[in-house]
């Protein structure tokens, strides 16, 4: 079989993807889940305390302990920086890919095995993944290297890859709890069926598996244990005399899929098939079809079984979970990228379609891309101007080429297309956007004029990125700080808070003010550099010089 593309094509193209994602290790925090989190390692890191999850002040029962206790170990190598938070998701990000490969030469054929890792590693959501990061780079990491040993553990089974299995899934659930051994138990499931393998099933060797597996979670469970089964009177939304033991083993998982204790959830079941489509962009529409390509030959094509089930099983739980996010569909884009990949490699569709396909997708999220960054952030620096120039020719030259057939130029033109959208969003968009979080900005504008030891938050005002930045835990504002000595005291809030405060007797001197925008929210009027200043407020931290 002729290769879709050649090697120094492929090479050429990771290349720039590596630079893409290499740059956006540098930038900043947004104040969701991303500088959360990595305040929770921060927590381990500053009190030498690997075993208690702790989130401002108070115990966090939620993830479990694999992200924190790597970005507590790499702010002990390079410091707490935005990039020593998004190292080991990064690191992570290479390993899932190289899996996804290794899946899909075992699976099909060399081919289909890089086609899929280029898929993949170009695939909106997985690149976002390691802009604002979570627990999803990691966990989908996890699940498509257990799913590469699990497969090659049932092809060979040979002993090292039943470790290699059980040590990959027990890394998934330290990192999010059971939703990575169910992705990759019902994926291998289906793959021994597809073999007609039924012995399998009863092979002796499952128990290595499985006994790794629970030694491999221990620390985990352990440390769950320690925090709250032996300080039963800890208080967590309401409730003592939690069993951590049992909340980890048992309960996680099951509360986010009824979407207790999260806000509820969302009744809308078309959920995954629209959030699909951005977040497998540019490849979601061949996705699809490559879908309903292997229902059709559900009994021809035995190979594909693992990808479809894996597919069809996070669809349903998807759309009747009681707490749905965008990024949970992220754990599927291994198996989607082997699926996509391998019908792409013998597709009866002709290759025009196919090109003109992609040709249109790409061509929207330019116009996106386009929009953002001459209207909506415009794009002033000569360096990166000329950057984006030729990256655009690079994809121009894939539209084009003569010495492509239209099924590589499609390929081409659509890893192009994403390495182009990324790198404006990295160099330009983000940063830019991220001026506009207070917490970050207000770090950096106070550094080496107040002590952020000194700093309290009054009543309910939260900022991640501000504690982040400052390397400090949340201090909330009371009375009682008074009795500490004569050391100035300073207060952070939101402007909309000083009527409050100075109802409550306290006089505000010297103050320090940033813009403040909620910006993971992002809305149109915002987004409008006309409408901007109106959506606004301000973060401030100022000195409390007395009360009346």
């Amino acid at each position: 079989m002729s290769p879709f593309l050649t090697k120094s094509a492929y090479l050429f193209l990771f290349s720039l993807l590596g630079l893409v994602y290499v740059i956006g290790l540098f930038v900043p925090l947004m104040d969701n889940d991303s500088a959360h989190h990595a305040c929770i390692a921060l927590h381990m890191y500053l009190n030498r305390d690997y075993v208690n999850l702790v989130d401002a002040g108070k115990d966090y029962l939620d993830k479990p302990h694999l992200l924190f206790w790597l970005c507590a170990f790499s702010y002990k190598i390079f410091g707490v920086t935005s990039f020593a938070y998004k190292f080991p998701s990064f690191c992570f990000t290479i390993l899932g890919v190289y899996s996804t490969f290794r899946i899909g030469k075992v699976l099909h054929n060399t081919e289909a095995g890089r086609l899929a890792a280029l898929t993949i590693a170009t695939a909106f959501a997985f690149i976002l993944a390691n802009n604002d990061v979570r627990m999803d780079a990691i966990l989908t990491a996890c699940v498509a290297f257990a799913t590469w040993q699990g497969v090659e553990f049932i092809a060979g089974k040979k002993v090292l890859n039943a470790l290699g299995l059980a040590f990959g899934m027990a890394l998934g659930f330290s990192t999010k709890g059971h939703i990575a051994v169910f992705t990759i138990a019902v994926g291998l499931f289906f793959y021994v069926l597809s073999r007609r393998d039924w012995k399998f099933f009863l092979n002796w060797k499952w128990l290595i598996v499985l006994v790794c597996f629970f030694i491999f979670i221990s620390p985990v469970v352990y440390c769950y244990y320690l925090q709250y089964n032996l300080h039963p009177e800890k208080t967590v939304r309401g409730k003592d005399h939690i069993n951590g033991v049992k909340f980890i083993l048992f309960g996680q998982s099951v509360e986010r899929f009824r979407g207790e204790n999260f806000g509820g959830g969302k009744n809308d079941y078309f959920f995954f098939f629209h959030s699909f489509l951005w977040a497998f962009a540019p490849w979601s529409v061949l996705a699809y079809v490559a879908v309903v390509n292997c229902l059709k030959n559900l009994f021809k094509q035995r190979n594909q079984w693992l990808s479809l089930a894996t597919f069809i099983a996070i669809v349903l739980i998807l759309t009747f979970s009681g707490f749905k996010l965008p990024h949970y569909l992220n754990i599927i884009f291994p198996a989607t990228a082997v699926m996509t990949s391998s019908w792409l490699l013998q597709s009866s569709i002709k290759p025009r379609v196919i090109y003109m396909i992609q040709m249109i997708v790409c061509f929207l999220i330019l116009i996106l891309a386009a929009v953002i960054n001459t209207w909506a952030f415009p794009l002033n620096n000569f360096w990166l101007i000329a950057a984006t120039i030729l990256l655009l020719a690079v994809a121009f030259y894939f539209l084009k080429s003569r010495q492509l057939n239209y099924v590589q130029r499609a390929i081409g033109y659509s890893a192009s297309t994403m390495i182009v959208s990324f790198f404006l969003l990295n160099t330009n968009f983000y940063p830019r956007l991220l001026k506009y979080q207070g917490g970050n900005e207000l770090a950096k504008k106070i550094r080496g004029n107040i002590d952020p030891a000194n700093v309290y938050f009054w009543k309910d005002n939260y900022s991640s990125s501000f504690n982040f930045y400052t390397v400090t835990e949340r201090k909330q504002f009371d009375d009682s700080i008074f009795t500490n000595g004569k050391k100035p005291i300073w207060l952070l809030f939101d402007k909309y808070n000083l009527t409050d405060i100075e109802q409550a007797g306290y006089k505000i001197g010297h103050v320090d003010s940033v813009q403040d925008y909620e910006i993971t929210r992002l809305k149109l009027k915002f987004i409008n550099p006309a409408t901007r200043k109106d959506e606004l407020t301000e973060m401030v931290v100022g000195e409390i010089t007395g009360k009346n």
